[in-house]
């Protein structure tokens, strides 16, 4: 009986642990001199890599990836990524493909864009088939809804159309990163969908919902009403990685570390950090300053 007992309370405690286990979720892409996706993965330090951005999509144009200076998808250029997002997943990373972001022409016109749209999606990135993959025959794990301009409407069914995909076999993850004013004036919708597992709100470069120095009380209380609200799985606290790399909201390491982490954990959705972006991270060295504490 007392074994029983020793027992139960191990697998508990276990399971509490667990519960309050986090990720780094980092933004890949948009710089060329960053690290390769080899060297990011290999770190160690990241669960999640979100690869930036699918900026052109939507309204009857051909989809186009842009991974800045690190390859050319114009000239087929890109599929050298392939061989590493392999070599990521083989490390127990997850990769997404992050569509949207900041700069772009993107926007879905109906349902049956959103349909389209998934569906070039599935053939050219995820499990199914293409006669052109831009990063090869990867399979990435899911989309990153990064939706920063134009309108709300259709990111719902573009989601429910995805994740219809994944009854095929394969899980594939749907994650997503709005502003933290809520409710996201551009994927609130589609956030009450339940069809996301991971969100990670970005808590920077809005003022009324972020950390301001000597003020945690407005991130907290937005956090709570995040992580009370949206129905996804796991979410996340997105932070600028340097404060070059955002125009507000940095928050230095030993702050999170010691008076915003130990709130937002008491959330059962609490999932980790997001950063912004990769290149800053090596620049500021924050991810491996919080990941011990994440």
């Amino acid at each position: 009986m007392a074994f029983k007992l020793l027992f139960s309370s191990i697998l508990f405690l276990a399971i509490v642990k667990n519960s309050i286990a986090g990720g780094i979720a980092i933004y890949w892409g948009q710089n060329g001199n960053e690290a390769t996706l080899n060297d990011t993965c290999n770190s160690g330090r990241y669960a999640y890599v979100n690869l930036a951005f699918l900026n052109k999509f939507g309204n009857g144009q051909t989809p186009e990836i842009n991974l800045a200076g690190h390859c050319n998808p114009a000239v087929n250029g890109c599929t050298i990524v392939g061989p590493e997002i392999k070599h990521c997943q083989k490390l127990g990373v997850k990769v997404m493909l992050s569509i949207g972001g900041g700069v772009g022409n993107y926007s879905l016109a109906s349902k049956k864009d959103a349909k389209d749209v998934a569906r070039y999606l599935w053939n050219n990135f995820l499990g199914g088939r293409s006669s052109f993959r831009p990063l090869g025959n990867a399979i990435l794990d899911g989309i990153d809804f990064d939706i920063e301009l134009g309108s709300p409407l259709h990111y719902k069914d573009l989601a429910k159309y995805l994740k219809n995909y994944s009854k095929r076999g394969r899980k594939m993850y749907l994650t997503a990163a709005p502003q933290c004013p809520f409710p996201d004036r551009l994927l609130g919708t589609a956030l009450n969908s339940k069809l996301f597992d991971n969100v990670w709100i970005q808590f920077y470069n809005n003022p009324p919902c972020q950390f301001t120095p000597n003020n945690t009380d407005n991130l907290k209380n937005s956090w709570v009403r995040w992580t009370t609200s949206v129905k996804a799985k796991r979410i996340f606290l997105g932070l600028p990685a340097a404060p070059q790399a955002a125009g507000s909201g940095f928050i230095p390491a030993d702050v999170l570390t010691e008076e915003i982490l130990p709130a937002i954990k008491k959330s059962r959705k609490y999932g980790g950090v997001m950063l912004w972006s990769k290149f800053w991270d090596e620049q500021s060295g924050y991810s491996a300053a919080i990941v011990k504490s994440v």
